[in-house]
């Protein structure tokens, strides 16, 4: 059952999750590399602050599932890659998933497998694809019991290509076609009114775990956590506002702290700044 794999993934107490994301190089871009171009360095860190799970691409995978031991953090593999990240917004945007993402899940122990949805302004022919990719990996996992996370993302035009939309209507629109889609959890963009997130949990319905997107002030991050926790949210995934911190180790525990203890954001605060 891939409710074995799920109890992996979330915590036995409180249960929530605390993914962090270390897959910003598979898209290609250098400016993703900040703070993690020594791969096994950044691991070895997290490993050893533990959190819940740690979210890597095929080929830097074994980094984290090398280690001896029962404790480390559980493998939530990214299944695809994007070509919308860049500078500037591509004259045809696409995404390519690797081939037998499933099997690579299973070979790798991983607890789940991660998949875009992504709505891009003027680009109709991408979510097609990922629609058709999260089809496809669907099928896949109920034959091997794995459980699948969907990242539906709405993105609209930035300073510099696109910025992911706060827009609560559409976040909640993509976050349902995922689910519709048969997503067993949901990594979703948190809206521009946090007051507002209690909607996208709803239409969810399966556990969803907020996305941490650009780096920002330790106490905007905090904040925002534990303002989407207390709306119902099942947890988070950060990545660039943990591993671009000057203490990736301690802001995990930070924010391990108000997604498993019910932490506030003062406490937490203090915790980070005591560390």
């Amino acid at each position: 059952m891939k409710q074995y794999r799920l109890n992996r993934l979330f915590h036995p107490r409180s249960g929530r999750c605390f993914d962090v994301a270390v897959d910003h190089g598979f898209p290609g871009e250098p400016r993703f590399l900040a703070g993690i171009e020594d791969m096994e360095a950044a691991i070895d860190t997290l490993v050893a602050a533990a959190p819940d799970a740690i979210q890597l691409s095929v080929g830097q995978a074994d980094l984290l599932q090398r280690k001896p031991g029962r404790d480390k953090p559980a493998l939530v593999l990214r299944t695809d890659t994007p070509n919308i990240y860049g500078p500037e917004p591509p004259a045809e945007a696409w995404t390519v998933m690797i081939d037998d993402p499933v099997g690579h899940a299973v070979r790798l122990d991983a607890a789940c497998v991660v998949i875009n949805l992504l709505d891009v302004p003027g680009q109709p022919a991408l979510r097609r694809a990922c629609v058709a990719a999260i089809a496809r990996l669907r099928a896949q996992c109920d034959r091997a019991a794995m459980p699948l996370m969907v990242e539906p993302l709405a993105f609209d035009p930035g300073h510099s290509g696109y910025d992911s939309s706060g827009d609560v209507d559409r976040i909640c629109g993509i976050v349902r076609q995922a689910v519709e889609l048969g997503a067993d959890v949901i990594k979703a963009d948190p809206t521009d009114d946090l007051s507002e997130y209690h909607r996208v949990v709803t239409v969810a319905r399966v556990p969803l775990l907020v996305r941490g997107g650009g780096r920002v002030s330790d106490r905007e991050i905090l904040e925002r956590t534990h303002a989407v926790l207390e709306q119902g949210a099942a947890g988070i995934v950060y990545g660039r506002n943990v591993i671009q911190h000057d203490d990736p180790a301690a802001m995990t525990r930070a924010l391990m702290d108000v997604v498993h203890e019910g932490a506030t954001p003062e406490q937490a605060l203090g915790a980070l700044g005591a560390a």
